[in-house]
């Protein structure tokens, strides 16, 4: 669709349902090979140093529920849910059945990896050590934000949000509306006369509009409310009564006729269905407050070059997103 939408609705994304990132479909396990592998290894190296410490009993927690044993050692809810975090985005829209399924299948390849490792003596030394330091850190970090980022967040917090933010917003007025798109007004005028005199707007479009994000669906633009489309073209569409059709209007893309088929008030989603975006978001927003409070208290220094050097042009290499707020 051409750029003559001017933009996406305000927060919290996808509110409305209407634009919803289609998650991918997958009907059997696919973990990404490269992420697999980099991430399968890290689990590795860390795993050899621990297996002479796991031991094959259960406790009465519900993480420590043994799922699994490889070799007499256990894997435990508390391992899937570990591995969750850790390759769960590669899963796609896999059921909860699959996707736990999938887990266990990682964790057990772990272990056996694991223990040829530690047959083989590789606990110890460069690449072992250095591999453990790093996950040695990442695994402080995880748990710092787990307790002081996810875990200072709260579903009252997530409501006083929504009370203040969404509910209380006014309701909007949407309309829903097709165009046809062409690049004269002289041709604009002759589609406009078929129209009138019975030809379908809807045929009209898909014979004539150049716009090939709509074409095919008749020209079909959805739901839209004001701020959404360029103004010219918005001025006209919420001038229109429900099954008016315009006359040309331009804009910088060209010449549009619109068609309102629908009015409507948008009213703000319930709390339910929109309460985990605002968790996700209120998660965001603290980590980043973390994140700068931790960096202005820090002394960090750029030793190699090429980062100083880019540092010093743009101000600062902003760090990459905390784990959870993807």
């Amino acid at each position: 669709m051409p750029s003559w939408r001017a933009g996406r609705d305000a927060i919290p994304p996808d509110t409305d349902g209407r634009h919803r990132v289609a998650a991918e479909s997958k009907d059997m396990p696919l973990i990404r090979q490269n992420t697999f592998s980099r991430q399968l290894a890290a689990a590795c190296a860390v795993a050899v140093g621990l297996l002479a410490a796991t031991a094959p009993t259960t406790c009465a927690g519900a993480d420590d529920t043994v799922v699994a044993k490889v070799n007499g050692r256990a894997i435990t809810e508390g391992d899937v849910r570990l591995a969750e975090t850790e390759i769960g985005n590669d899963l796609g829209t896999l059921s909860p059945d699959k996707r736990r399924r999938v887990l266990v299948e990682y964790l057990i390849e772990t272990m056996l990896f694991a223990e040829a490792g530690e047959k083989a003596r590789l606990g110890s030394g460069q690449g072992f050590d250095e591999r453990r330091r790093y996950w040695d850190r990442r695994a402080m970090r995880d748990t710092y934000f787990d307790h002081s980022v996810k875990g200072a967040v709260s579903e009252a917090d997530a409501q006083k949000f929504y009370d203040t933010q969404v509910a209380a917003t006014p309701a909007q007025e949407e309309v829903r509306a097709r165009h046809i798109l062409v690049d004269s007004e002289e041709k604009a005028k002759e589609i406009y006369e078929k129209i009138a005199h019975g030809a379908d707007f809807t045929a009209m479009a898909k014979q004539y509009s150049k716009d090939p994000g709509s074409k095919d669906g008749g020209g079909d633009l959805g739901y839209f409310s004001r701020g959404r489309m360029v103004p010219q073209f918005e001025e006209a569409a919420f001038k229109l009564d429900k099954g008016e059709v315009s006359l040309p209007v331009q804009s910088q893309f060209g010449w549009h006729l619109i068609k309102v088929e629908d009015k409507q008030q948008r009213q703000a989603p319930p709390f339910d269905k929109i309460k985990d975006r605002i968790m996700a978001r209120l998660v965001h927003q603290r980590a980043q407050e973390i994140g700068h409070q931790l960096r202005e208290r820090a002394k960090v220094e750029f030793i190699d070059p090429a980062l100083q050097s880019a540092t010093d042009s743009d101000g600062g290499i902003q760090p990459a997103p905390a784990e959870g707020t993807r």
